[in-house]
């Protein structure tokens, strides 16, 4: 059986994608950020005819046509439709793979008889693409190099044993050789496929690299390429379907313990762990409920990951009753086997971590924060909180210094101070006496960091023990001139309280 390959390449992949979800008239192009300028990622036909091209300059594209509507590119969304098209083509081949970002290889060999012969089965793949609004141009070859090669010239087909012949007329660069091999050929007159053809190989690969003559050998078939499709991600979702229709809680979480096993052991199978679910269950009426969980850390376990759905399956009305379940996982994260012996199920990190889902599904996993240390002296910036849910816990940095308070808060006022350190101030209406003083700790501010509450300059910090009991962390802000402490007598003496320690 001779071996037939089809591409299929899509020239306009992204623009007809965002043209389908948000129609514009006339021009339209796609912009893509390159450096400090926006550039021509992808266009419609009616952009094409004002003369705009590829990779233009997003100022002379406009220059050119002041009617142009533009959108940001979105490549991700473009890699996905890619991706939902490889796996619609499997209604023409067992095997496709990705070619390029905008085109697709398909093994088709003993296939074509099906559709009524190759034309036939080009003219159904062009005809159901067109009615989806999407361009596109096919070409069908021996060999994936000559497939690719006519997709992106005008599409055709190439008969069995003639791929010199098909592919000679072409430009040099449709082997998917780089620009500067392609222009060095056209400087010495190589300009068509053909014109490689009939050149001994050995002065080529001298002159313009190995790279030349295995693109050229393997589109006329005498180097191998495979098709080699990529695999599906794993899909992690389990359904139930029941004989009657329930409406206790009791049923819907004992229905729920099923297809959470079923679903842990695909996890298990490709060692992942779940970080959100989701349950939707199907009411006789056609209303589906729909409840959703996250984790805090990935996992696996069905006891522990069920316990977080007994509040969610409480609220939902089953009205006249649920006769289907669907639980999927769509974030999941790697999660490595454990190791398992004789000492507790769950640990102390397991138990932090249900504490951390239970709490975060009830008021929003960004609003449960952890504090993380910094590399910084000054203190508002000795910290960093972060989402617990979403972080690692670090050790704390080894400090030699003075000591810190337990509490910190901003900057507070203090009035009637006398003295360095104050003998007796007054803070939050109430009179205190100096008992003991340690300090002073300069502190200057970081100069890379504008900080309006520095921009006063150096801090004093003394730690005060007073009469009164508390045990408080006072500042002063001394004035300098030509960055030099002025005198005692000569300071302003603004004082502050930042902190209390234990």
């Amino acid at each position: 059986m001779a071996r037939r390959l089809l591409s299929i390449w899509f020239p306009r992949l992204a623009s007809d994608t965002s043209l389908r979800r948000r129609p514009a008239e006339g021009p339209f192009a796609l912009t893509l950020r390159s450096g400090n300028a926006d550039h021509l990622h992808c266009f419609n036909p009616l952009a094409t005819t004002q003369g705009l091209s590829q990779g233009m300059p997003l100022a002379d594209a406009r220059a050119i046509c002041p009617d142009l509507t533009t959108r940001p590119a979105d490549l991700a969304r473009e890699a996905a439709t890619l991706s939902a098209l490889r796996r619609w083509a499997g209604r023409y081949a067992p095997m496709v793979a990705s070619d390029g970002s905008d085109g697709l290889m398909a093994d088709i060999s003993g296939v074509p008889h099906l559709f009524g012969g190759e034309n036939a089965l080009r003219d159904d793949l062009k005809a159901r693409l067109e009615r989806a609004g999407l361009h596109v141009t096919s070409a069908i070859a021996g060999t994936r190099g000559a497939a690719h090669a006519l997709a992106r010239h005008g599409g055709g087909i190439i008969p069995d044993g003639r791929l010199a012949e098909g592919i000679g007329p072409l430009p040099i660069s449709a082997l998917r050789v780089d620009h500067d091999t392609t222009e060095a050929l056209s400087r010495v007159g190589l300009v068509r496929i053909a014109d490689l053809i009939a050149l001994p190989r050995a002065p080529l690969a001298r002159r313009f690299g190995p790279g030349l003559i295995l693109r050229l050998d393997q589109a006329l078939g005498a180097q191998s390429e495979p098709v080699a499709a990529e695999p599906d991600a794993p899909h992690f979702g389990v359904r139930m379907t029941l004989p009657e229709p329930i409406g206790l809680q009791a049923d819907v979480m004992a229905g729920l313990e099923r297809l959470l096993d079923r679903l842990c052991d695909k996890l298990f199978a490709t060692h992942r762990g779940a970080r959100r679910l989701r349950l939707e269950l199907h009411r006789v009426d056609h209303v589906a409920a729909q409840i959703e969980i996250g984790l805090a850390r990935p996992m696996r376990d069905p006891v522990r990951i069920a316990a977080l759905f007994a509040k969610g399956v409480e609220g939902v009305e089953s009205g006249f009753g649920i006769e289907a379940m669907r639980l999927s996982a769509p974030l999941t994260e790697p999660l490595p086997p454990e190791q398992i012996g004789d000492g507790p199920t769950v640990g102390h990190e397991d138990v932090l971590a249900d504490l951390l889902s239970s709490v975060g599904n009830r008021i929003g996993f960004d609003r449960v924060l952890r504090l993380l240390p910094a590399t910084s002296l000054i203190p508002e910036r000795s910290f960093l909180l972060a989402p617990a849910a979403y972080s690692e816990p670090e050790p704390l940095v080894h400090y030699s210094g003075a000591k810190r308070p337990i509490t910190l808060f901003p900057p507070e006022p203090v009035t009637a101070a006398s003295g360095t350190p104050p003998a007796s101030f007054r803070w939050r209406r109430m009179r205190f006496t100096t008992l003991r003083a340690a300090g002073p700790e300069r502190i200057t501010p970081e100069w890379w960091f504008d900080d309006p509450a520095w921009r006063s300059g150096l801090r004093d910090y003394w730690r005060i023990e007073t009469r009164e009991g508390p045990r408080l962390w006072l500042f002063v802000t001394p004035q300098t001139t030509a960055g030099l402490a002025l005198p005692a007598t000569a300071r302003a003496q603004n004082w502050y309280v930042q902190g209390e320690f234990a």
